[in-house]
């Protein structure tokens, strides 16, 4: 089997870093903060930040220990077997339907600001048609999302970009504007600040992405760490100055209420035109988000399926246009039904919950991947020990019905897993990919590449989306 070119340097990982982190969450994530916090909600950002780049260290130790590729789902099994293995699979899976579910809400949250007297039943249908048009961009294959993907992606920072640089100019000219805003800067006290770390980690999330394709990237084991390290500190500052234009310009109350907080930070900072601009940015940004989120997750259960550990039709390819569309169809009813009854924040939380689970057994690997294999890049101890005790924080950090919705959920897989571990859906499974119904017939061979294809083609993929 061929191996991959190693051609991606410091520079080009930075820029991975960035572009799988940096997206529509900030849009949706602005303004969480502030309702529980006041304008202290600023501390919370740099805080996750922090806390997102610790569990980040922990998987590029883990990358540069494991000679196998596939993200968390490889260390994990790895470590500590199949079952292990799967169930962070399975999170995934959780993870991400839950957080496919939170872009459609947040799209009739910004589109009400142009149209205020949308009745609940409106909302719902355009929730509705908002997962299956996306879910049918994906139906019809991967060039045309990634065509989609490329028309909006200039569309989702650049707002963002001149909001930062035109709200500090705003400050400038007008500082007690800014003061008053900022003033008292904690009026909820700090009581809040484990659930608004909770929603505002949400915001820094895909960075496991980066360490996906080490083979790929010149001195890995040198470069992944430093470009994590350099391009989190980008991220955190590039969030922390959105924020602090955010909180400077719109008084912590208002932003506690709203469901389109930069368009409000648009139109004190430049009027009118700004609330437009922000708000047709987040629609775009969101749109193209929960694009990129459907086309990458659908792969998951396909993959899993792939690998003999879920039911074999998920494995299945349009023959004609070569996506999984029984995956997308499955997705796509899972997760109408969560954006039709869940709220964003309670959709946030059940994602990171979910997703906490696969940081949680990723920074535990660190410990026996080091015992097993030399040469990683033996990082301190207390790294992935800090790296543990923050994914339990922020798991027991999530609101009590979130924490039950999620071990349900997650225990859901126990039996998932009983079922389809045994060699008869293999079997099954193989069949079809002899028939060339399915995509895995070079990788039946090498078990440990599980998520492999499926994480890297993401990686690239959102190289170009976000």
């Amino acid at each position: 089997m061929a191996e991959m070119k190693r051609a991606l340097g410091l520079f080009d990982v930075i820029n991975l870093v960035i572009g799988t982190i940096v997206g529509a969450d900030i849009y949706i994530a602005a303004a969480f903060g502030a309702g529980l916090l006041g304008p202290a909600s600023l501390l919370a950002w740099v805080l996750a930040g922090v806390m997102a780049l610790v569990i980040a260290l922990c998987f590029a130790e883990c990358s540069s220990l494991t000679p196998r590729v596939g993200g968390p789902y490889a260390y994990a099994r790895e470590a500590f077997g199949d079952f292990a293995g799967f169930m962070v699979g399975w999170s995934l899976i959780i993870a991400s339907w839950a957080a496919i579910a939170v872009f459609p809400l947040a799209f009739v949250a910004y589109l009400t600001y142009f149209f205020p007297h949308i009745v609940p039943w409106q909302q719902d249908l355009i929730k509705i048609a908002f997962v299956f048009f996306l879910t049918f961009i994906n139906y019809r294959g991967v060039k045309e999302a990634g065509k989609i993907n490329d028309a909006l992606t200039f569309l989702k920072i650049f707002p963002l970009i001149i909001l930062t640089l035109l709200g500090l100019v705003f400050f400038i000219l007008k500082p007690s504007h800014l003061i008053s805003n900022l003033t008292p800067f904690a009026p909820q006290g700090w009581g809040g600040m484990g659930g608004a770390l909770v929603l505002i980690f949400w915001a820094y999330v895909g960075f496991e992405l980066v360490t996906v394709p080490s083979d790929e990237i010149l001195d890995a084991k040198r470069t992944i760490p430093r470009a994590l390290v350099l391009g989190m500190v980008l991220i955190i500052v590039f969030y922390f100055l959105t924020n602090f234009v955010i909180v400077g310009s719109v008084s912590w109350q208002e932003l506690s209420t709203s469901s389109a907080p930069l368009a409000l930070a648009g139109k004190t900072i430049i009027g009118g035109l700004g609330a437009i601009i922000l708000a047709i940015g987040a629609l775009f940004s969101i749109s193209g988000s929960d694009e990129a989120g459907i086309l990458s997750s659908a792969r998951i259960p396909y993959a899993m399926a792939g690998d003999g550990l879920f039911p074999h039709f998920f494995a299945r390819v349009h023959p004609v246009y070569g996506t999984p569309y029984l995956s997308l169809l499955v997705q796509g009813v899972v997760t109408t039904i969560a954006t039709l009854l869940g709220t964003i924040s309670e959709l946030i939380i059940l994602s990171v919950f979910t997703l906490l689970l696969c940081y949680l057994v990723t920074c535990l690997s660190v410990f026996p991947l080091r015992k097993n294999y030399e040469g990683g890049i033996n990082l301190p101890r207390v790294v992935p020990i800090l790296g543990v005790i923050i994914s339990v924080y922020l798991m027991t950090q999530c609101s009590p019905i979130q924490i039950v919705t999620g071990v349900l959920l997650m225990l859901l897989g126990i039996p998932v897993y009983i079922k389809y571990s045994p060699g008869d859906e293999i079997k099954s499974v193989k069949r079809e990919i002899k028939e060339r119904r399915g995509l895995f017939d070079r990788e039946l061979r090498w078990r440990e590449r599980f998520l492999s294809h499926t994480l890297g083609h993401l990686a690239s993929l959102m190289r170009r989306i976000r």
